[in-house]
């Protein structure tokens, strides 16, 4: 029997970090949409309970955790909340990110460091705490959001470029761990999406040329990267996509 659209995730239990705006929210609302009990992460829990209302109003279901994740204490709370709400993690989106976008001579150490805590170390930290149950279920994905800038060099953006390929070699790596025990793990590699992400960059000029080059273009949504991601959990078992390159038609360049 096929599965009626809009049910595929029915008993499963999906978190999403920074889930309080752009692709975060997007895939949240999307993944409910099709029947998951979606956990949002963030630490904008203001914005986090406006996406809980959202997805509630449509008949879905989510639960706020309050979540930075370059705190373990945040992650394993994240974790026990969702295991003694839900009882078990069947997907995991990787989303939270930075983007302080500046050239190596000019970033202060402590841009460096919340960079590269944010964007590679929090993500490999949650999902170690994720993947025991995951292992114990035989089944589960984990969604890891890369970027462009992790396969193609970017100018001004070395620091942010190292932690996006990071994130695609421990998708890889990990895939070798836990496939055999029932795992998916896919990177998602997203070109220029319209978010506040944009906001991230410290320098004014380069802030405003980062600006009118994501402007010069149709650029990609948030829904965009969203449906893909949805697209890529709710497929066959024995399917597993490792990896997704999605740009606006007209970005020819990284």
């Amino acid at each position: 029997m096929a599965t009626e659209f809009g049910s595929e995730l029915d008993g499963q239990v999906a978190i999403v970090t920074g889930a309080s705006s752009g692709i975060g929210r997007a895939t949240a609302e999307s993944l409910a949409s099709r029947g998951a009990s979606v956990v949002l992460a963030a630490r904008r829990v203001d914005e986090l309970d406006e996406v809980a209302a959202s997805i509630e109003d449509d008949d879905g279901e989510a639960l706020v955790v309050s979540t930075d994740v370059t705190s373990d204490d945040d992650i394993d709370d994240l974790v026990e909340t969702t295991l003694d709400e839900y009882g078990r993690i069947d997907v995991l989106v990787n989303n939270a990110g930075l983007m302080p976008l500046a050239h190596i001579a000019e970033a202060d150490r402590e841009t460096l460091q919340t960079t590269i805590d944010v964007n590679l170390s929090g993500l490999i930290k949650l999902t170690h705490a994720v993947v025991p149950t995951m292992l114990d279920q035989e089944s589960g994905h984990v969604v890891n959001i890369s970027s462009v800038v992790g396969r193609f060099l970017q100018e001004n953006s070395a620091h942010y470029n190292a932690t996006k390929a990071g994130v695609k070699m421990f998708g890889d790596s990990l895939r070798l761990d836990v496939a055999e025990d029932g795992v998916h793990v896919a990177t998602i590699e997203p070109g220029a999406v319209d978010t506040e992400l944009l906001e991230h960059i410290p320098d004014d000029d380069l802030q405003a040329g980062v600006k009118e080059y994501v402007g010069s273009m149709d650029a990609l949504a948030p829904e965009d990267i969203a449906r893909t991601i949805t697209f890529v959990v709710t497929q066959p078992e024995r399917v597993d996509i490792n990896e997704v390159l999605i740009r606006p038609l007209d970005q020819v360049q990284p």
